[in-house]
């Protein structure tokens, strides 16, 4: 007897063959487009190096971007001290919010042209750095920065962009690419350009250490979620590879330690620098159905990315185990959690509960509170727009299997 195929996955098929065919084409753009690396100050005070890096580069009116929770820390005041003791001019924006909207990008644009700055400096995770990009390149591209969201879109280069990230999760200071919200519908926009990737970043585990637990954890399993894509991508290269496995290998062995022990400088610098590896893998390879899902989460439910990415990663780790069985059984070799003599399905197996494992000890809550199903089909619809013929995904999803595990996020009554 032959097998039954139902509709669903009939109508299914044209995407899936064009989502395909646009990959084919992206696979040669990945192979001639060059994506810089910013310069990389890593270390205990590196932030305040920076500093005399952006002296040096003879910009002289900077704008510092960034939210009102790092000002009320007082993270921000040194910064901007050593930036003035430099002979350079410093204005603030703190109304960045986490995803930031278009308003916010806007706000901040007008404050940049108020100071008439020449360069601008995030300080802040990654939405700070995602609207730092934005409000840069807008500044020199029409001022109008949803004419940005898509790839490619800006056709000059952004005013003099320098990151400090304060968290270790979206790699943001290394990335092509940021996200933008829409006000009204909190859709997730985005921005891809080699443009946008920052002069230089600094790493300083100092400015990380009084980071609260549950964002440690958020973070860095975003972090882990980016090497995790990138490995499982099928764009992924020999040098994304090398990005994404040291990422993996760092955080698998320092995130448990940052999470108990946030002034461990050494796990808070290896956290940070796993995230930057995560930004540069993704910068090659790209992202997957993780991301498209969480994003969905995010705009419906108000879940913060790295949460919402946590809680979506080991469904889709399952989804691709069979798949993606010899790439994750090469990733457990190659971090070392297991040997070489270790079976492929047991090493693949292995990974898989390792990184669950590691998601269980620093207390996600696996479920969405609320979670609507009257919501699903345009969560659905939005995260295969988001996903297919953009995300190089090692296998297709069909709706009844982004449904499913929707309905598996939900909290029982």
């Amino acid at each position: 007897m032959l097998p039954t195929i139902s509709t669903s996955t009939v109508r299914h098929m044209p995407e899936v063959l064009k989502a395909k065919a646009m990959m084919a084409g992206m696979r040669i753009v990945m192979k001639v487009l060059v994506v810089p690396t910013p310069v990389l100050l890593t270390g205990e005070n590196s932030a305040l190096q920076l500093c005399e890096t952006i002296s040096h580069t003879g910009k002289r009116r900077v704008l510092i971007v960034t939210d009102q929770i790092l000002m009320g820390l007082g993270l921000i005041d040194p910064i901007a001290a050593r930036l003035r003791e430099l002979g350079i001019e410093v204005a603030i924006y703190d109304e960045v919010k986490p995803d930031p909207t278009l308003s916010v990008v806007n706000a901040g644009l007008a404050a940049l042209r108020k100071a008439d700055s020449d360069a601008v400096l995030a300080v802040g995770g990654g939405s700070a750095i995602d609207a730092a990009k934005v409000i840069a390149l807008a500044a020199t591209n029409g001022g109008r920065p949803e004419k940005l969201v898509g790839m490619f879109k800006a056709r000059k280069k952004p005013v003099a962009l320098f990151t400090i990230p304060t968290t270790a999760g979206t790699g943001s200071e290394a990335t092509a690419g940021a996200v933008i919200s829409d006000d009204k519908t909190h859709q997730k926009g985005l921005v891809i350009d080699p443009k946008i990737v920052p002069i230089a970043a600094a790493l300083d585990p100092l400015i990380m250490k009084g980071m609260p637990r549950s964002v440690t954890a958020e973070t860095g399993l975003d972090a882990l979620t980016h090497a995790l894509e990138s490995w499982m991508s099928v764009l992924a290269t020999e040098e994304s590879d090398g990005y994404a496995s040291a990422a993996v290998q760092m955080i698998l062995e320092n995130l448990s330690t940052a999470y108990h022990d946030g002034s461990n400088l050494e796990a808070r610098s290896a956290m940070a620098l796993a995230s930057h590896y995560g930004g540069l893998a993704l910068n090659k390879a790209s992202l997957g159905y993780v991301h498209a899902i969480a994003h969905q989460l995010g705009a419906y439910h108000g879940i913060p990315h790295g949460r919402a990415n946590a809680i979506v990663l080991p469904h889709i780790l399952t989804f691709n185990q069979m798949v993606s069985r010899k790439r994750l059984a090469e990733l457990a070799y190659r971090t070392k959690l297991v040997g070489r003599s270790v079976p492929v399905e047991q090493a693949a197996k292995q990974m898989i509960e390792a990184i669950n494992e590691l998601i269980r000890s620093l207390n996600i809550d696996p479920f969405v509170p609320d979670l609507d199903p009257a919501n699903f089909d345009a969560m659905i619809a939005a995260a295969r727009k988001e996903a297919h013929g953009t995300y190089p995904v090692p296998a297709y999803m069909t709706p009844e299997q982004m449904r499913e595990l929707l309905y598996s996020l939900r909290k029982a009554a």
